[in-house]
């Protein structure tokens, strides 16, 4: 099962209303996956020369200012922390490699769930609504989000096995389906550099398209590669920081639909979680074939 959604908007007018548009979409995928809830926002810029860190810990308690004067005390760099339930954005010039090496030594069950310089990444166990309102997503404004309802057949049932999964700069992914090469890909892509936080197979696959983005592949010839490298079944959603894709396996087994108006892009594994978008009655509404990539970008 599981349900995935992605809205990604063309028109500026409409960025305010980006949370208010997508939380509605998440919550028509209860039924397909009510173990654990995940959103992907792609919302303002970190300042010049700095990144956003998603950050995650399962104590509720955790001292996230103390994190952020830690960061400060051991790089000699600034860091600030906005705080949201067991969630923190955590906002530094220091480069995600040092950041990691510091929570490695002072704050071990500190998870990092995404970093860019737009992508902010909220998850949890629970249904959709109260994932969605426990981080108050109807009220965030920006230009695409992912979401992902899911109900686990790989992996345990944890806030760190939800999904989207962020294996890159800005880079992240949903995904309906399971691969089966996924234990091999993990030890190849670890060899080279790629960070990985669970056993779970789509954290494997959001990696293996950071890899190859990092040697200078497009999104779009990423997507084609892992047709021939991911063995399994799979819808993608996959976003970056402009940008949005979807693609199914050569054989298209898990559902997805897509739509498109003047005003935004939309996909969800049914198409009841578009249904509702301003103007879907006259949008141009499709199954997304087999082995195709669909993507769409916004000027940088």
């Amino acid at each position: 099962m599981c349900g995935i959604v992605g809205l990604f908007l063309k028109n500026p007018a409409l960025e305010a209303q980006l949370g208010s548009l997508f939380e509605p979409m998440l919550v028509d995928m209860t039924e397909r996956g009510p173990d654990s809830t995940g959103i992907a926002v792609y919302r303002d810029f970190a300042p010049d020369d700095a990144i956003k860190i998603s950050l995650y810990a399962a104590d509720e308690e955790f001292d996230w200012h103390q994190l952020a004067a830690d960061i400060t005390a051991n790089l000699d760099l600034p860091a600030h922390v906005d705080v949201m339930a067991d969630h923190a954005l955590l906002v530094t010039p220091a480069k995600i490699e040092a950041v990691r090496k510091v929570l490695k030594r002072e704050h071990p069950n500190v998870i990092v769930n995404s970093y860019g310089r737009r992508i902010e990444l909220y998850k949890g166990v629970g249904l959709p609504e109260q994932v969605a309102d426990r981080f108050h997503i109807s009220a965030m404004k920006g230009t695409h989000a992912l979401g992902h309802t899911r109900m686990a057949t790989e992996s345990a049932v944890t806030t760190q096995h939800s999904h989207p999964f962020a294996t890159g700069l800005d880079l992240c992914l949903v995904h309906n389906g399971s691969l089966s090469n996924y234990n091999r890909l993990r030890d190849w892509l670890s060899r080279r550099g790629i960070v990985f936080q669970t056993d779970n197979d789509t954290e494997v696959a959001a990696g293996y398209f950071a890899h190859k983005m990092s040697q200078g592949m497009s999104l779009r010839d990423a997507l084609l590669a892992g047709l021939e490298d991911l063995d399994g079944f799979f819808t993608f959603a996959v976003a970056t920081r402009d940008g949005f894709a979807v693609i199914r396996d050569h054989i298209a087994c898990k559902p997805a639909v897509m739509a498109e108006s003047d005003d935004w892009v939309a996909m969800a594994s049914e198409y009841r979680a578009i249904a509702e978008l301003p103007g879907a009655e006259s949008a141009r509404v499709w199954e997304p074939a087999a082995a195709e990539v669909y993507s769409w970008e916004r000027a940088a």
